[in-house]
């Protein structure tokens, strides 16, 4: 009895040690698992803010694609990364599955319409399309510039750019030395298969004595051609 008198303390001390670990692993094991969870909640929480986002996206339903605009195409159900594409300067957009669609002058909003209905038509069940302007084509054409000025040749257009002949004919150098700067020539394309347009302009009246409203704003594809002086001296 004394014996047994003189381990309980001994036993109580080991009672005690034995719940003090079992307590620091229950607390390790929470601590391991309560991350998991964190990482589990906010996995969770993207997932349905992801959804929330794609469920908001709405295609541009005001901007008209142009040749070389780049777009990003990207359909939902492949779980694909987005593929960069480019129209084409057929004005087509060349599309998975699908192949060439006309795409210019069409809005992301309308185009997307399309190609969602051919894919549901054919491919898929259910397509979900996202179509986005990455970066917009900062040339609008080119016009040229011919005879006697300083570097003939093509100009580009840009975008939101009011060029006109006279401009023109600067950027192209200035007049040649022989230049007939009176009977300068503006022709228009015909749009459609339509006729020429000749449109003759005075530079010397435009570009030296200021009387710009008289200038002629040019487009796409348009030709400025100068002409030679009949007598040079």
């Amino acid at each position: 009895m004394d014996f047994m008198k003189m381990m309980l303390p001994l036993i109580a001390v080991l009672l005690a040690i034995s719940a003090r670990l079992a307590l620091s692993e229950t607390n390790a094991v929470a601590s391991t698992a309560l991350p998991l969870l964190s990482m589990t909640n906010a996995l969770a929480k993207a997932r349905n803010g992801g959804a929330a986002t794609l469920s908001a996206y709405a295609p541009d339903a005001k901007y008209k694609l142009r040749i070389g605009d780049k777009v990003s195409f990207q359909i939902l159900e492949d779980r694909d990364a987005p593929k960069n594409l480019v129209v084409a300067d057929s004005g087509e957009l060349d599309v998975p599955y699908l192949g060439r669609l006309a795409a210019m002058d069409k809005t992301c909003k309308q185009l997307a319409g399309e190609i969602k209905e051919q894919l549901e038509k054919d491919y898929y069940y259910r397509a979900s399309i996202v179509l986005a302007l990455e970066a917009a084509n900062r040339v609008l054409g080119r016009v040229y510039v011919w005879g006697q000025v300083r570097n003939q040749g093509p100009i580009e257009m840009a975008v939101n750019e009011n060029l006109t002949a006279g401009k023109a004919v600067l950027r192209a150098g200035g007049f040649g030395d022989f230049a007939n700067k009176k009977k300068v020539k503006l022709i228009h394309p015909g749009i459609n298969g339509g006729p020429k347009q000749v449109i003759e302009l005075n530079m010397v009246e435009i570009l030296e004595d200021g009387q710009t409203e008289k200038d002629v704003l040019l487009q796409s594809d348009d030709s400025v051609i100068v002409g030679s002086r009949l007598i040079n001296f």
